[in-house]
């Protein structure tokens, strides 16, 4: 018989896992920030360790900070900001959380549309995506201050960086950082579903250690489907490939592409696509990987997660699909 592991309050509009901490952050409507723990592991039983009022308007998003940087959460708002909150203990009986860093909303309606932390070389960087089309890149230098976050750089989603436009409406974007740790270059991909086609196809964007910049390695989209407004972006980890694999979805599908590790002498790196899976009545607006970077788990507009993986021969299926129970 199955049983509920936890029951959300009403109003509750997004949720994000801990997987170190087996915690659990949700964000509701009227902009409260809801923590659960864990209080017997051995029963999966959760219980309310925090709640607090952190705005006056929605959460829309919320994300963990990774978890070598403390326990802090990210929460982006309705009203166009996002702020990063924190748990400070002053003892064992009082634990707290802290406003860290607050980016507010812009006065001309600018909205953070999606946020994405990654961790390089013992530092932490944070993508934010912009309803202007706009991509900023924010560094933390220090990791015990997890409120003196500097801007690295800014730019558009587009090839051409010399590419202008007039006002950029967007209705979301979607980021997926590499998750692969170590020694190489940080890259994440980044797609939008805006009114302007350039800014839409899912770009690659590699660090330049040289010359201290992002560049733009691979477009993933055929020249038919440049234009295409990307709901969701997803990275798998690479646990010995000699290629990267990022899914996309588009009104066509899901798209598994991949990439290339050898840029060519133009510095852009090769893109083969290997899959479109057709299964969701509607688009797919989430994708998750599991750790091996195998199986793809994908939610769309039918309200079912369906799970995919490729055989022996590289041919992609489903696997099973789960119907949620009502």
């Amino acid at each position: 018989m199955e049983k509920a592991l936890l029951t959300l309050e009403k109003g509750t509009t997004c949720s994000a896992w801990n997987y170190c901490s087996q915690r659990l952050a949700t964000g509701s409507v009227n902009g409260t920030l809801t923590i659960f723990d864990s209080s017997d592991p051995s029963s999966s039983s959760f219980t309310i360790t925090s709640k607090s009022k952190v705005r006056d308007t929605s959460i829309v998003k919320v994300m963990w900070v990774p978890p070598e940087y403390g326990d802090a959460v990210a929460c982006i708002f309705s009203d166009g900001g996002f702020s990063i909150w924190e748990e400070v203990a002053e003892d064992p009986e009082h634990v707290q959380w802290v406003l860290c860093k607050s980016f507010d909303g812009n006065p001309n309606q600018v909205q953070v549309l999606d946020i994405e932390f990654g961790v390089f070389l013992n530092s932490l960087k944070l993508i934010t995506a912009y309803s202007d089309g706009l991509v900023k890149v924010y560094e933390l230098p220090d990791p015990l201050e997890l409120k003196n976050w500097q801007l690295q750089a800014e730019f558009q989603n587009v090839v051409d960086s010399v590419t202008k436009f007039g006002k950029v409406v967007s209705l979301s974007a979607s980021i997926s950082w590499n998750s692969q740790r170590g020694e190489q270059q940080p890259s994440f991909a980044i797609g939008f579903n805006s009114d302007i086609p350039l800014l839409n196809s899912t770009k690659v964007w590699e660090f330049d250690l040289d010359h201290q910049r992002w560049l733009p390695v691979a477009e993933l989209a055929l020249s038919d489907d440049k234009g295409d407004p990307v709901y969701t972006v997803s990275w798998a980890p690479n646990i010995g490939r000699p290629y990267e694999m990022i899914a996309t979805a588009t009104q066509k599908g899901i798209t598994i592409w991949h990439v290339g590790l050898n840029p060519d002498q133009d510095g852009r790196l090769s893109v083969d696509k290997v899959a479109l899976l057709s299964g969701h009545e509607g688009g797919a607006w989430q994708m998750e990987w599991d750790m091996s970077g195998m199986t793809l788990a994908t939610t769309g507009d039918d309200g079912k997660v369906r799970l995919w993986q490729s055989n022996l021969n590289g041919v992609w299926h489903e696997q099973a699909a789960i119907q949620p129970t009502t």
